[in-house]
């Protein structure tokens, strides 16, 4: 987990950014007992940084580019777990029990 002040330096922001990121609800960090950041947080904000930064991505933008990479992933995550559940009930082909 990442502290208030390393991320700041590592995503090279400063706070009131870092509030307005959160409030839009582009960042979820943890609040309990502070402020704590996950690795993914990190990517996250260094994403919204470049977009912003490089390419001029507006506010409305990111909204719809995060929007759309958590839409990605979570049909990634269904798809992996789908793919384990068929391995895990598919028995080999050619194959038969007892068979050897």
């Amino acid at each position: 987990m990442i502290t208030i002040s390393e991320f700041l330096v590592r995503v090279r922001i400063d706070r009131h950014l870092l509030e307005s990121w959160i409030a839009a609800g582009w960042l979820i960090p943890q609040r309990e007992p502070e402020l704590i950041f996950s690795d993914i947080d990190l990517a996250r904000a260094q994403l919204i940084r470049e977009l912003k930064e490089d390419f001029g991505v507006n506010d409305e933008g990111i909204s719809l580019i995060l929007h759309l990479l958590d839409q990605l992933h979570g049909l990634r995550r269904s798809m992996h777990g789908a793919l384990e559940e068929m391995r895990q009930h598919r028995q080999p082909q050619g194959r038969q029990e007892g068979a050897d």
